[in-house]
């Protein structure tokens, strides 16, 4: 899809507390102007914190899921930085960035991660639309005075971790890193636990990706996900592996009632932070 991107700061709010670590952190919102092959043009509605006087730093850009029920898009709000996830990166000195895409929150319009449903099982495309947004964004976060060019980070919860995967596969220079965090489509079909929509297209999916994918990943997913159960979530893995990619997969024990929301959970961190903080520093990332 041919984009045209445009990013504008709309305002930097102090995130100061007296007398605590995070005094010199601010948040600032930002809006990706896209513009896709067919001239529609949305605001993409994005947040970024860092810690204000240091030299520009490494970002983070965390990538949202999709509700089961479509008439809760449009409820989705922004991520926050005084969340546990943007805090584990933030602490670190790193930047952190959250976007809305196309179709959910305040960025409205048209959603166009649109897989056709079971009957259509469309998440190749699907995965490339969110993709689109990603990419867009990391373009823009890069012209941001205080982010470093090079080396983003990119992670994804869910169907922002199945375009987390589909971004890999696509030209991505300026990005150094990809974790998913549960990452896939299609899960809770009529609002069941552990019903996938056509789970053999998912897989198979997966593979697409894997041929043309050239960075390695980490690829987290619990065993008492609710959405992307063990055996599910390793057929991806070994679909996208054989195929080329290359991914570690961390499958840790059960979280909470359903490991599906590890990653924005309270307490999760503990879980997924080593293991992220290893895959960083095995790929040379640092937030400076």
């Amino acid at each position: 899809m041919r984009l045209f991107v445009t990013v504008f700061l709309v305002g930097m709010i102090s995130c100061a507390r007296p007398n605590v670590a995070r005094a010199a952190e601010v948040e600032q919102a930002f809006a990706v102007a896209l513009t896709d092959a067919r001239g529609h043009t949305v605001q993409l509605k994005g947040r970024v914190c860092y810690t204000k006087g240091t030299p520009p730093s490494t970002v983070v850009l965390i990538n949202h899921g999709s509700p089961p029920n479509s008439a809760d898009r449009p409820k989705m709000a922004l991520g926050r930085c005084d969340q546990e996830a943007a805090q584990w990166f933030l602490a670190r000195g790193y930047a952190v960035a959250f976007v809305l895409r196309r179709g959910y929150g305040e960025t409205g319009g048209e959603w166009a991660e649109q897989y056709g449903g079971c009957s259509g099982g469309q998440y190749f495309s699907a995965g490339l639309e969110t993709a689109t947004d990603i990419d867009a964004t990391v373009r823009a976060l890069i012209s941001l005075p205080f982010v470093k060019p090079v080396g983003v980070v990119v992670v994804g919860q869910s169907a922002g971790g199945w375009g987390t995967i589909a971004y890999a596969s696509l030209p991505h220079p300026n990005v150094a890193a990809f974790v998913v965090m549960a990452g896939g489509r299609g899960g809770h079909r009529d609002d069941q636990p552990r019903n996938n929509c056509r789970p053999d297209l998912l897989v198979a999916a997966a593979g697409r990706y894997g041929k043309t994918a050239s960075t390695p990943m980490l690829w987290i997913y619990t065993e008492n996900d609710s959405y992307f159960a063990p055996p599910l979530a390793r057929a991806m893995w070994h679909e996208f592996t054989a195929a080329g990619g290359q991914a570690e997969f961390v499958q840790p024990g059960p979280f909470d009632g359903d490991g599906h929301h590890l990653f924005f959970g309270a307490g999760g961190s503990a879980i997924w932070g080593p293991h992220v903080e290893k895959y960083l520093a095995e790929r040379g990332v640092g937030p400076h």
